[in-house]
């Protein structure tokens, strides 16, 4: 199988991986097919690379928390002549090892090497901040 290639983007407005799930429930967050979505400005040029396997990594007050796979990326016209790309997600909020990650613009290529790994199911606890999280699973204890 080919290498996939990732994306990376802060969630603004959530604070939790709850937050974040929550919104996607609602009908505002999800394209007409019912899946979640997330529009953005620009279209990745490496698309074939993310459509691969790859993911959009949630960075959460800091920390990557998060993922979703990519499913596919539609064009989305909201009538204003801006080519605009959504990523449409699958539906399920894989969690991550947390990983700090510095403040930044729209969305980032994220190497599969790079990328935290998958937390076992049910390992997850959105009662601890993003930073203890991270520094948490830095010394191996999450």
């Amino acid at each position: 199988m080919d290498k996939h290639l990732n994306l990376i983007k802060l969630c603004v407005g959530a604070e939790t991986v709850s937050d974040l799930t929550d919104w996607q429930k609602t009908a505002r967050a999800k394209g007409p097919d019912g899946l979640p979505r997330h529009v953005t400005r620009m279209w990745p040029k490496r698309e074939e690379e993310i459509l691969r396997g790859g993911s959009l990594y949630w960075v959460f007050k800091g920390v990557v928390l998060a993922r979703q796979a990519i499913l596919r990326l539609d064009e989305v016209d909201r009538g204003d002549g801006i080519r605009r790309c959504g990523l449409v997600l699958n539906p399920e909020v894989v969690r991550t090892e947390a990983m700090p990650k510095r403040p930044f613009q729209g969305w980032r290529y994220l190497e599969t090497e790079a990328a935290p790994r998958d937390l076992p199911r049910g390992r997850a606890n959105d009662d601890l901040p993003p930073m203890l999280m991270a520094a948490l699973s830095e010394i191996g204890i999450r």
